[in-house]
């Protein structure tokens, strides 16, 4: 390999981080716009397109191995017009184009590498390749080189202009007829029962977790499998969820010594992870874990959700209040290096006593479980044995151990550490203000509150322009116009602060944004949401993808928050969009109901009906708070809740209908009890409702 370009090229420019890290390249790269677009017009060359992202261990790899190489940059630079995007600032972009790669090749990942026409129709495309290929004994191929395929594409491009053509005519074609799923009449509560189903049938009982490795945390399916439980009580569908949350807990896909989970585990038992760490894996996780505290009362449940948050505050927070994306899996050059352990490092800094119960309660061995003989750590004993077999109590092994993390996590604080991303990027924060609102409602820990509203008043006072989102903010600017998943997260997340603190303002914006997102995402039938708008770029084709990938749907999501605002504030005409748009995806759902969990949840929310929770006194009395306790210690899946002073003024109850007529002539709080139009005998004990909660909780009740 030869030396790298030093000489910076046009991606030196960009704020985001994964094409600054490109920027150093020999490769002539271009970001994505019409520069590039109009070069390879005007030379008529194809276009190699690379997306990734800054924490992708493989794209880290092919740079090192292609990118930086003059020899092979020389070959992009002749031939083709190079363009670099980050998928997280532009997932339009990589959802067509990827989509584009699975039809070609039959899988996808990162890095993406697809071939286009100067007019960006895709004609061959795949993920990572290695700068020279493999061959077997008989010399035939087995897994081509980069540079080969480079100059094969390069040849087809000059010498057959048919076979080019033929094959972009044929991706864009399956293209436009994959994007737009189609409509149907409005699913049943049948196929939440198939969810369940089809779980029991991929569920492994031996590790948790659904489908051989890499097994992935699937949140938003564990929380629909949650209200599958809720629905009928089936213990079998609760046994799969509670086996797979707690084998991640205990795993190295969890990080133990500092708290938030990896992308994924390589291996089926959750030990050996993908070490890069997302904002929003860890969004998603929290409120998963919430809502099994909630289930079940158990109090692991409880601490992973609070270390997760606890972590993202002290790690993942902005000097604004925003939520950085995510840390990468690599330092020092090799994955994973920056949270592996040997005994010896833990008992220098734990010492001679305290070393061997941190060691032998986290897996930390001379052999190791993980490269070089270093462990990964991780949990396989109950405390109380290990701390038995050392002859130690209890309580003084758990405080040992508390205290031990917080020796590691400060000596790892020291090592070189993994690269983070430091954009904020607006769906990924709605997802987290979502996380922290419901941490503080489950949790009561005000500091919860404080994040998630701070990270909210920055999207708002910071990124919008025009009344409309923005999706990424880096380096004080923010730019480029939010997409349907921005608009839905933070949608949400302005209705989970409401539900948390009750200011208004947070509905009223909610409101705001969910009218700009059917004036501008809607589309001819007025039924499904496109994932642009009708201001951004039109590339090919306008993308309907109802499926859930490693983040929800936004289709669903905004399902349910049309669902949420109508109860709300009593305007039918969101339910109407609501049930177009499940009845839009209704079709689909049988066949890989585990594959739908963000609609599944908002069909849940239709089709049982909310508990309309009306909260009126001082809100800033002990009574209150004692009465959204006890709301938020059950499991309510399907409910919406409001409060307000008493009484409540005639302004807020025009906004917020819910609480015209609920104020009363006592001092203290009452909790008004409502579901589809009827409303129960109102509450002045907290207890009381504690005793009424079973009833309250049912579909039914």
């Amino acid at each position: 390999m030869t030396e790298k370009k030093s000489e910076p090229n046009r991606l030196a420019e960009s704020t985001s981080p994964y094409l600054q890290q490109h920027a150093g390249n020999p490769v002539d790269w271009y970001p994505w716009g019409e520069e590039a677009l109009a070069r390879a017009k005007e030379l008529d060359r194809p276009i190699f397109l690379s997306v990734g992202y800054s924490s992708c261990h493989w794209c880290h790899v092919m740079e090192r191995e292609s990118f930086e190489d003059e020899g092979v940059a020389k070959v992009m630079n002749d031939n083709f017009i190079n363009i670099k995007v980050d998928r997280e600032e532009r997932p339009d972009i990589d959802a067509l184009y990827m989509n584009a790669v699975q039809m070609l090749s039959g899988q996808g990942g990162w890095p993406m590498s697809v071939f286009l026409t100067p007019d960006l129709r895709p004609f061959w495309g795949g993920t990572y390749f290695p700068p020279k290929g493999h061959y077997n004994s008989a010399g035939e191929v087995v897994r081509p080189g980069f540079v080969d395929i480079l100059i094969s594409l390069s040849r087809a491009y000059k010498e057959s202009p048919e076979k080019i053509e033929n094959a972009a005519s044929q991706v864009v074609e399956g293209l436009c007829r994959k994007e737009t799923p189609s409509g149907g009449e409005l699913a049943s509560e049948e196929v939440l029962k198939l969810a369940g189903e089809d779980a029991g049938r991929r569920f492994d009982p031996a590790y948790g977790g659904f489908g051989p490795a890499p097994k992935f945390p699937r949140s938003t399916e564990l929380s629909m499998l949650l209200r599958v439980y809720a629905m009928g009580g089936d213990r079998e569908v609760l046994d799969m969820c509670e086996r797979t949350l707690e084998a991640m807990a205990h795993g190295g896909m969890y990080d133990q010594v500092g708290g938030g989970f990896h992308r994924y585990s390589t291996d089926a038992k959750w030990l050996v992870p993908h070490f890069e760490k997302m904002l929003y894996d860890n969004s998603l996780l929290v409120r998963t874990y919430l809502e099994a505290f909630q289930v079940t009362g158990r109090e692991l449940y409880r601490r992973i959700a609070s270390e997760i948050l606890d972590y993202v505050l002290q790690e993942m927070t902005s000097p604004e209040g925003g939520f950085y994306s995510a840390t990468d899996a690599d330092s020092e050059g090799r994955e994973g290096v920056f949270f592996v352990w040997r005994p010896e490092e833990v008992e220098e800094i734990l010492g001679v006593e305290d070393a061997p119960l941190f060691c032998q309660y986290f897996n930390i061995t001379t052999e190791g479980n993980f490269e070089d003989s270093t462990s990964i750590a991780h949990i396989t004993a109950d405390l109380a044995e290990v701390a038995a077999s050392l002859g130690i109590e209890l309580e003084a092994a758990r405080a040992k151990i508390e205290e031990g993390r917080k020796k590691l996590y400060e000596a790892r604080a020291k090592r070189p550490a993994p690269f983070r991303d430091d954009k904020v990027l607006t769906s990924w924060n709605g997802m987290m203000i979502s996380a922290f609102a419901r941490g503080f409602q489950v949790l009561g820990e005000p500091r919860y509150l404080q994040a998630a509203e701070r990270a909210a008043t920055l999207i708002l006072e910071q990124m919008q322009e025009g009344g409309r989102l923005l999706r990424v903010r880096k380096d004080g600017q923010s730019r480029i116009l939010g997409f349907l998943d921005d608009n839905a997260f933070f949608i949400e997340a302005l209705l989970d602060l409401y539900e948390s603190c009750f200011e208004v303002h947070y509905l009223d914006e909610a409101c705001r944004l969910a009218d700009a997102v059917l004036a501008d995402f809607s589309d001819e039938e007025e039924s499904g949401l496109y994932f642009t708008s009708v201001e951004h770029e039109l590339i090919i084709t306008r993308r309907k993808d109802p499926f859930d990938g490693a983040i929800p749907s936004p289709l669903g999501v905004m399902a349910l928050n049309l669902l949420r605002l109508e109860r709300l504030t009593d305007t039918p005409s969101w339910r109407r969009r609501a049930e177009r748009i499940l009845g839009e995806v209704s079709p689909l759902l049988p066949r890989v109901p585990m594959g739908f969990g963000s609609s599944l949840l908002a069909l849940d929310f239709l089709l049982h009906p909310p508990v309309e929770l009306a909260l009126v006194g001082d809100l800033s009395g002990t009574e209150s708070a004692e009465f959204l306790a006890v709301i938020h210690s059950g499991f309510l899946p399907a409910r919406v809740i409001t409060a307000s002073a008493n009484p409540p003024s005639e302004e807020l109850s025009a906004r917020v209908p819910l609480l015209g007529g609920k104020g009363h002539a006592g001092e203290g709080s009452r909790l008004y009890i409502c579901r589809d139009g009827s409303c129960r005998e109102p509450v002045d004990d907290p207890q009381e409702l504690a005793a009424q909660l079973p009833f309250v909780s049912s579909p039914g009740g």
